[in-house]
């Protein structure tokens, strides 16, 4: 069998070379508390500060305004919740959010609403960006936090952020969005982009697993979620893991320095395996076609099949593809987000999500290009016996 093939760098990417030898010190010999006042203690608070110093450096932020997290879920629930408490006792309740985003922003919400708030969904164009009239008429004086994911994480469809920020500011709202699979792949500074919040995860740009932060801007409100200490000025108390810090620092300027040429490199990759598809499957469907998409993510239905079937199918071939995120991984539910964009159900059942990234060359992608239609030839030919 040919060597397996990666297409889901959405879902998690491997950890960097460099980013575990830049971590190995502080798992062993550098083990100190950062708390901790002797001089092991200070050891590891000097490199908790200059990882947080280099990853607010790479959102183009102060040090004080990022918060290190175990990931996004975390980061996503920190922001939507800690500023819905903070807003609440102003009369602000409302908590603005899309029907696409992912389930830890949806889930906050639900939270909010539980807690007396009130949880209001856009609609959405077919394409997956946020309709501007749904948005002006949702986005009000009683809003607390305006939440909208700058990258879909199951169909790469992009949000004008900058844009939607502007208007809940101008509204008195706060603003966050979750930038999981925007970081190191768009530009972002939010020196210059209005938005109070902003989720990054590490395990999407080779860092590991359990790792990430939220960017909260200078005199933005915020409550914690946890309780018991004084750590990152209170907003996320607990002793702070300086290993996972220090490697996600590594991975942030590795990812923005090597940004423009791997969108580059990713998008052409993209590009040439859609366009191989359609030409051997005229049918398939290419979901945000039309839309502003990000290029590491290609997410296709092809008619006649179902995602399980052919999820399985790839991966006895040896590839790895997904079905959605990786939150939805062993569900057999259609997408959430392409049923919220009114896609036919056997179409969104169907939707096999390829996400490229570091693992992807030209051999990967013409391989991909030479099996998919096959196999959706085979699961057609089983549907139809």
């Amino acid at each position: 069998m040919p060597d397996p093939l990666y297409f889901d760098h959405a879902a998690t990417t491997p950890v960097r070379a460099e980013v575990l030898e830049a971590m190995t010190p502080f798992l062993g010999a550098r083990f100190g508390n950062p708390s901790s006042t002797h001089r092991w203690g200070r050891d590891a608070r000097a490199a908790l500060d200059e990882a947080r110093e280099r990853v607010a450096h790479c959102l183009g932020a102060k040090a004080d305004e990022l918060c290190f997290t175990s990931g996004g879920t975390e980061a996503d629930n920190l922001a939507v919740l800690g500023a819905f408490h903070a807003m609440a006792p102003k009369g602000r309740k409302a908590v603005v959010t899309t029907p696409i985003e992912h389930k830890a922003v949806l889930a906050a919400a639900h939270q909010a609403a539980r807690e007396g708030g009130e949880e209001r969904l856009l609609r959405m164009q077919p394409t997956g960006q946020v309709d501007t009239a749904s948005y002006a008429a949702a986005v009000k004086d009683d809003v607390a936090i305006v939440s909208v994911m700058w990258v879909n994480n199951e169909m790469g469809a992009m949000q004008p952020i900058g844009a939607l920020a502007s208007q809940a500011k101008a509204a008195g709202a706060l603003f966050h969005t979750d930038g999981v699979q925007a970081f190191g792949k768009v530009p972002i500074d939010t020196a210059t982009l209005p938005v109070d919040y902003l989720t990054i995860s590490g395990h999407k740009i080779g860092a590991p697993k359990g790792s990430g932060a939220l960017f909260i801007r200078r005199g933005a409100p915020l409550q914690p979620l946890f309780h018991g200490g004084s750590q990152d000025r209170g907003r996320r108390p607990g002793t702070e893991n300086v290993a996972f810090a220090v490697g996600l620092a590594r991975a942030a300027e590795l990812t923005v320095a090597e940004r423009e040429r791997e969108h580059a490199r990713l998008e052409a990759l993209r590009d040439r395996l859609q366009a191989a598809m359609l030409a051997k499957i005229p049918d398939l469907v290419v979901h945000g076609l039309g839309g502003e998409r990000a290029a590491h993510i290609l997410s296709v239905s092809a008619p006649g099949t179902d995602a399980e079937s052919m999820l399985m199918a790839l991966d006895l071939a040896g590839i790895a593809c997904s079905g959605g995120s990786a939150c939805q991984s062993g569900s057999v539910e259609p997408s959430h987000v392409l049923t919220a964009l009114g896609v036919r159900p056997d179409i969104a059942g169907a939707m096999v999500r390829i996400s490229l990234g570091v693992l992807t060359d030209d051999a990967a992608v013409d391989r991909l290009a030479q099996l998919f239609p096959q196999l959706v030839a085979k699961a057609r030919g089983m549907a139809v016996a």
